[in-house]
């Protein structure tokens, strides 16, 4: 069996041979066959092969699911996951946030056997922790993706920079640098994420 090393800390793209786009069934068996790797699928069809968070983007993330879990838990009108979950969007992508609160009513219109598998819905908040490998270019251009996708509020928070991106339909973008909370709104109203230990990381 042939090795292939991968470089570090840099997406690999991988395209279809034939110049055909990845289909939905291609995709998930080819994301069965490679469970150890994170792979997300770009609109046009390639597989991206995302690189490790990295341990302090890690524990930022935790950090940042723990307290959206907890809320969750409490409010009740809608279900949290982690960046492990992957959603496949109207634009033909597919990928995981860092953290998503989808409401009752979206998961509803989900067949329950179709549950099992990448949900074919955009999460209505989503959040994302810039990693080692991100580069704010490109981070922000995923966060336009998903909103215009469907995604009513998402933040984008680099933790070295103590600055959080904030997105929401149908308005410009906000930059809050050095802020100890943020407060949620639209279909999160209620939450609070406390930033204290995020912006520590694993000082």
């Amino acid at each position: 069996m042939q090795v292939v090393a991968l470089p570090k800390l840099v997406p690999v793209t991988l395209s279809d041979y034939s110049g055909e786009k990845f289909s939905d069934a291609a995709y998930l068996a080819f994301c069965r066959a490679n469970p150890n790797l994170r792979l997300e699928r770009t609109a046009e069809g390639e597989i991206l092969i995302v690189p490790p968070a990295g341990s302090e983007s890690s524990y930022r993330n935790a950090k940042v699911t723990i307290q959206l879990g907890r809320w969750g838990e409490q409010d009740g009108r809608g279900i949290v996951f982690d960046s492990s979950a992957q959603f496949v969007l109207s634009d033909g992508s597919a990928l995981s946030p860092d953290a998503a609160w989808v409401s009752n009513a979206s998961l509803r219109n989900v067949p329950r056997e179709k549950r099992k598998e990448f949900l074919h819905l955009c999460p209505e908040f989503v959040v994302e922790v810039m990693s080692p490998s991100d580069r704010l270019k490109q981070a922000k251009a995923k966060m336009e993706q998903w909103i215009a996708n469907g995604a009513h509020l998402a933040w984008l928070i680099d933790g070295d920079a103590q600055t959080v991106y904030v997105y929401r339909k149908g308005h410009p973008v906000k930059t809050h640098r050095g802020i100890a909370k943020l407060a949620g709104e639209g279909p999160v109203e209620g939450f609070v994420l406390q930033l204290a230990t995020i912006w520590k990381g694993l000082a």
